[in-house]
């Protein structure tokens, strides 16, 4: 079956190559393009050096830092809509917690150890926490979404793939621009990028970056002020640059801050069982807030705040990121460079929960304090303060890359050291009728009493504050290699290419807070990843490809057990077969790439929530074959109109996925009722963007359209009852520029643009997550309609 797909999917990537080779004919017996008007080349890094993307046998999107600008791109879940088979969610409760994932692969879990899926670069230097993955980006050159297994070249945990972030480099001539806009909901912000030059005579050059961004909030909380509505947002950042240059040695160093204040988007209850329905909505008749529960996104709702670790009432929560990135690069010869890539990051969060969807709460609860052992107090489905959350990494890479002859090559080594911990103080009710309450081990006789002493009670409400505190370490060395050869006999149109990689894991971890005694593990693992491909340049501007390669994401200790509970790593075998094209002296450009993942020791996080609070088990449990196509193409029918689309279509298809029934302590494999994890089966872009000059000025207007079909958020329906409430329905997302640019301003230039997004104003749910065991499912969604005004000066 294997070989009847990639022979199909190879079938389909020939059929171009025959109006390829007319087109490249039609070109030269012609009269020349206008060079202008192509589309010009793209340098990316998906090989650790630099290389056109077109020459790069990897299914890659690039977006420019052009583009970046214009689209106002300002965190990584803002890419998703302009690369095919990429997901990128904000998580509920969090300013800065992000979930990716790539053709079906990823990680969900937030917590301050847990590994991701895709992995997240910042100038070359590994994000290790998804928990920091969303952040402010000023002054990006560019992102590179790379898709599939990237095991040889960038190790372990990119599994999926990987994002890479690339931050502009210092100008050679002093300069200043900035930026500032308004839109809806007062979201503005202002931010200004100076350039020094060089300063040192021909050696050094900086450059500095700040940003001041505010929001009102999209959610009218009317138990706050609009500042402290869900979606407000007060945050900063800083981006250094500097560059020094001494002949054989070329020095980079980066710094990155984003400190941020704000209320997470509203998470509102969708789903409720009867017995929870019936307990909270008898609030009001006990003095408290009426009972949100409701599919359609709200507009205006109450939303209770917490009481902080220092005694505060708070709505808000808080991060700060920071990193430093150091590259120095050696080149004693020209056929020879010698790089060292420096990394420290840091991460901090205090997070209030937020995850009730609704005001302050009443209802009746057991308390041992009163004469009828039940009275009347403030409840909550699930609240809580995460603080601090905090993480530090460091990380060291060698490399040396260089040219013998027709053979290229890169080796290194690899040194990764990292420490995360987190204590979440957690509130919430468990709702029961009376007569189980002997389940959370009360005994019969206060069970006969309550109801002696509450005649008609039936359900009751048991207030539990549960703490969960864990911690650990990670450690990493590898050893790597890749090696590309190119027989010169044969014009370079040949390219074969072998890698590998060798990585080993040490981990320990440990659980505190209502886990007593402290339980303590270690974990250590190793992997063999490689990697085999072949291009060939079959005409100019033509290139076939097929791929082999490999992966893991790293094992380790589940930190929301109450034992350690240890568990293996994830390995995928991935092949692929792809086209990058150019017709037409580069005016249309098509890239298709067809792939099959074998995905082995799925780790299968089992959710649960009880009297312990949100609490998991993970096993290795399943099998998953994932398989589909990306395709990207860009035209250029005429000069200043440009057409940009991409279709990403993904298929999983579980071959075992073990589920151990809790009422029966049975293994039972539900592979034909797992469901697809954060994926939609399809997704696509269509954008088109037309200038035109007027006068020494520019006129651009740009549209882009996007959907995606749905996603679900849960695998199993028996772990999460309301599944079928909690689905990611089909979305789509229009939006659109109109922009006058290069308007002279004395010795400077102007841009100004006018934007709207979700012009449909679409309701879309956004991230779910089910409580089934406390009785209730809520959801995050989509900011609605939002139009603005921005404009930059460049001198």
């Amino acid at each position: 079956m294997k070989s009847a797909y990639l022979a199909g999917v190879a079938g389909l990537l020939v059929l171009p190559l025959a109006t390829a080779a007319s087109a490249q004919e039609a070109g030269a017996a012609g009269a020349p393009q206008e060079q202008a008007a192509n589309l010009g080349d793209i340098v990316v890094t998906a090989r650790r050096s630099a290389e056109t993307l077109q020459d790069v046998p990897v299914a890659v999107t690039a977006l420019g830092g052009d583009f970046i600008e214009r689209q106002n791109i300002s965190s990584p879940a803002d890419v998703p809509q302009f690369a095919p088979n990429l997901t990128v969610e904000q998580q509920p409760s969090s300013l800065s917690a992000a979930t990716v994932y790539i053709r079906g692969i990823g990680n969900q879990e937030p917590s301050a150890v847990s590994e991701q899926g895709v992995g997240i670069y910042l100038d070359g230097v590994y994000l290790a926490r998804s928990a920091g993955a969303v952040f402010d980006l000023i002054d990006l050159e560019r992102i590179e979404v790379l898709r599939g297994p990237q095991g040889t070249l960038f190790g372990r945990n990119t599994i999926g793939g990987a994002l890479q972030l690339i931050s502009k480099k210092p100008a050679s001539d002093m300069g200043v621009t900035a930026k500032a806009g308004f839109g809806r909901f007062n979201d503005w912000y202002a931010r200004a990028r100076v350039d020094t030059g060089y300063i040192v005579g021909d050696v050094i050059k900086a450059s500095i970056a700040a940003q001041h961004r505010e929001s009102r909030g999209y959610v009218n909380n009317t138990l706050t002020p609009s500042s402290q509505d869900p979606g407000a947002l007060k945050a900063n950042s800083v981006a250094v640059g500097l560059e020094g240059d001494f002949g054989d040695v070329t020095v980079n160093y980066n710094f990155d801050y984003d400190d941020r204040k704000g209320t997470p988007a509203f998470f509102q209850i969708v789903a409720a069982t009867p017995l929870a329905q019936d307990y909270y909505s008898q609030s009001p008749s006990y003095g408290g807030a009426p009972f949100l529960v409701d599919p359609v996104r709200q507009g205006t709702v109450q939303q209770a705040g917490y009481v902080d670790r220092s005694g505060d009432y708070r709505y808000t929560s808080k991060t700060r990121v920071q990193g430093h990135a150091l590259t120095v690069s050696y080149e004693p010869i020209p056929e020879l460079t010698i790089k060292s890539i420096t990394g420290y990051r840091k991460f901090f969060q205090d997070t209030i929960l937020n995850l009730s969807g609704n005001g302050v709460l009443m209802g009746k609860v057991v308390d041992f304090t009163s004469p009828t052992l039940v009275s009347v107090q403030p409840v909550t489905p699930y609240n809580g303060n995460n603080a601090p959350q905090k993480q530090w990494q460091f990380s060291q890479e060698l490399q040396a890359l260089g040219k013998v002859g027709d053979v290229s090559y890169l080796f290194g080594m690899y040194y990764f050291y990292e420490k995360a911990s987190e204590y979440n103080r957690q509130a919430l009710t468990l709702v029961m009728p009376v007569s189980a309450l002997t389940a959370l081990g009360f005994p019969q006789a206060v069970v006969d009493g309550i109801s002696a002493l509450n005649p008609g009670l039936s359900t009751v409400g048991v207030n539990a504050n549960p703490i969960q505190a864990f911690g650990g370490t990670s450690q990493s060395m590898a050893i790597f290699g890749q090696t590309s050869w190119k027989p010169s006999a044969l014009d370079d149109k040949l390219e074969v290419t072998l890698g590998g990689r060798y990585t080993g894991d040490d981990k320990t971890a440990y659980l505190a807070g209502d886990v007593s005694p402290v339980q303590r593990g270690r974990k250590s693992f190793d992997n063999f990843s490689w990697l085999a491909s072949l291009s060939y340049d079959v005409v100019r501007n033509v290139m076939i490809y097929g791929r082999v390669s490999t992966g893991y994401r790293s094992g380790g200790i589940n930190p929301r057990a109450s034992v350690i509970n240890t568990f293996d790593p994830e390995k995928a075998t991935a092949y692929e077969a792809g086209i990058k094209s150019q017709f037409l002296n580069n005016r249309l450009r098509l890239n298709v790439a067809g792939y099959i993942t074998d995905y082995d020791d799925l780790q299968v996080q089992q959710f649960a929530a009880g009297s312990g609070g949100a609490t998991s088990l993970i096993v290795n449990a399943g099998k998953v074959r994932l398989s589909g196509f990306e395709a990207e193409l860009t035209a250029l029918p005429f000069t200043g109109f440009q057409i940009d689309g991409s279709v990403g279509y993904v298929k999983t298809n579980y071959k075992t996925f073990l589920f151990r029934d809790p009422a029966t302590n049975i293994l039972l494999d539900v592979a034909d009722d797992a469901k697809p994890l954060y994926t939609p089966k399809w997704s696509v872009h269509l954008g088109a963007e037309y200038s035109h000059p007027i006068g020494d000025a520019l006129l651009r207007l740009r549209g882009d359209y996007s959907r995606r079909t749905k996603i679900w958020f849960n695998a199993l329906d028996n772990t999460a009852p309301f599944n079928q409430q909690l689905i990611s329905p089909a979305q789509t997302n229009v939006k659109a520029r109109l922009s006058v640019e290069e308007i002279r301003l004395g010795s400077g230039k102007l841009d100004v643009g006018l934007w709207g997004d979700n012009l449909l104003n679409q309701k879309r749910l956004t991230y779910g997550i089910d409580f089934g065991a406390l009785g209730f499912a809520g959801a995050t969604f989509n900011k609605p309609i939002s139009y603005g005004i921005d404009a930059r000066v460049k001198f």
